[in-house]
């Protein structure tokens, strides 16, 4: 019995099924990466921040495995409302129940917000995969590698992945 990035592998007798979480600040786009690792449209995208305010699952079947994202809130510092309250305490409580957790950022911006989730992300314990998204946006590109580099001194990172999930580009670098 083997360990890939929490979702433990039988050796091909048994399927392999697992849960992942899309954890990262307001608008980096976990929902839009759900749907486009789904190939459809399972969570709510907006350009306005907070959007997903409660847990959303969606479920990827391939032989012999599954996969259930958890698309959470966003992480975030400032709390001055019950409902920000609210959404972190949801996003914060399901770290430590997944198997694996996808830490989505955006391309050459790290926030004090991407500071506290990484923060919560290490404190929960479970495998981190760093998603860098929306890389198709990111200017100049060469930029891109430095920047990779420099988070990858942040955590003991499974794997950096950095892919465009509006332009579905680098989604087959993520678990599925």
């Amino acid at each position: 019995m083997t360990e890939q990035g929490g979702i433990t592998d039988t050796g091909g007798t048994q399927p392999r099924c697992g849960f992942a979480a899309l954890v990262g600040r307001p608008n980096v786009g976990k929902s839009t990466l759900l749907n486009a690792l789904l190939g459809q449209k399972i969570s709510i995208v907006s350009p306005k921040p907070q959007t997903t305010r409660t847990r959303i699952h969606g479920v990827l079947t391939r032989p012999g495995m599954q996969i259930v994202f958890v698309d959470l809130p966003g992480i975030h510092a400032k709390q001055p409302r019950a409902i920000n309250r609210y959404m972190n305490r949801t996003a914060l409580a399901s770290l430590g129940d997944s198997d694996v957790n996808l830490f989505v950022i955006e391309a050459l911006r790290w926030t004090e917000e991407d500071e506290r989730a990484l923060a919560e992300l290490k404190a929960a314990g479970r495998p981190i995969l760093l998603l860098i998204n929306k890389v198709d946006r990111a200017h100049p590109k060469e930029r891109l590698l430095p920047f990779i580099e420099e988070l990858s001194r942040k955590a003991d990172f499974a794997q950096i992945v950095p892919l465009s999930a509006l332009k579905r580009s680098n989604i087959d670098g993520c678990p599925s």
